[in-house]
């Protein structure tokens, strides 16, 4: 195997993952490996890549992705121990599991090998995801090299490992919250009178369009909520209904139950 890049694990975050990471590096040097052989087959074809088995990533690859869930990380790795202590070059390893600190995974993986912790969201497949990341036992230049990799996926940005879960919260568990006002929205214009398919892509762009504008003019949300709301009009009446309906604490609530589910992952 030549491959540098290789993925253990192709759900929905490995696959976004892979699939941004093949736009910097050459597919031919990426290795996906999957529980289910055909699925990491199928994404291989799919981006021109290369599928293999998890030995064959963890004994061939410079930077190895770790895309399984929390709870069977620890077996996972363990089985791999033997094949990571015989390497003799440099490897890092890239946890995406929730919870789970850089420190664990190396305690997991039972070697003292470099370690980027990575918390993405589902955009990413499209390049327009959030990606924060921290490392242990990193240099500049793999920080660098990673932040470089990960480009493709959307805004990447190093944060300490203690907000870490925060953020994940925010903008890994944030596209389910987001989905489920924008369903809402979309229900409502249904109710209306609107046909479904345009409702959910008046929705849609209109969830896109207002991120956009935070992003692009840096204004307060609320400044351009208010812009919108003109006196005695029909958006303060909207807003209201939102506001009697308790939007803002069920958002507040959302990523803090989020929040403590995570911490409770990282204590199993």
């Amino acid at each position: 195997m030549t491959a540098t890049v290789g993925f253990i694990g192709t759900g929905n975050m490995g696959a976004a993952l892979a699939r941004a990471v093949c736009k910097t590096v050459p597919p031919q040097q990426v290795l996906l490996a999957n529980r289910t052989r055909a699925k990491a087959e199928a994404l291989a074809q799919r981006f021109g890549c290369a599928a293999g088995t998890n030995e064959e990533v963890a004994r061939a690859c410079r930077l190895i992705f770790l895309g399984v869930k929390p709870q069977v990380m620890g077996e996972m790795l363990a089985s791999l121990t033997p094949v990571l202590k015989e390497r003799e070059d440099c490897f890092v390893l890239v946890t995406m599991a929730a919870g789970l600190t850089c420190a664990r995974i190396r305690e997991m993986a039972g070697v003292d090998c470099p370690v980027i912790r990575v918390m993405p969201n589902t955009p990413a497949a499209i390049g327009e995801g959030v990606l924060q990341f921290c490392g242990l036992g990193t240099t500049e230049e793999d920080m660098a090299s990673f932040r470089n990799l990960m480009a493709p996926a959307g805004l990447v940005d190093q944060v300490p490992e203690g907000l870490i879960d925060a953020a994940s919260c925010v903008s890994g568990c944030g596209p389910a919250f987001a989905y489920l006002f924008l369903e809402a929205l979309a229900d409502g214009g249904v109710a209306c009178g609107l046909p479904r398919d345009k409702a959910l892509a008046y929705a849609a762009q209109m969830l896109a369009g207002s991120a956009r504008m935070v992003l692009e003019t840096g204004a307060h949300p609320g400044a351009l909520k208010d812009a919108v709301c003109s006196p005695g009009g029909s958006t303060i009446q909207g807003v209201r209904a939102l506001e009697k309906g308790g939007l803002r604490a069920a958002a507040m609530d959302a990523v803090l139950a989020a929040y403590e589910k995570t911490q409770e992952l990282g204590k199993k």
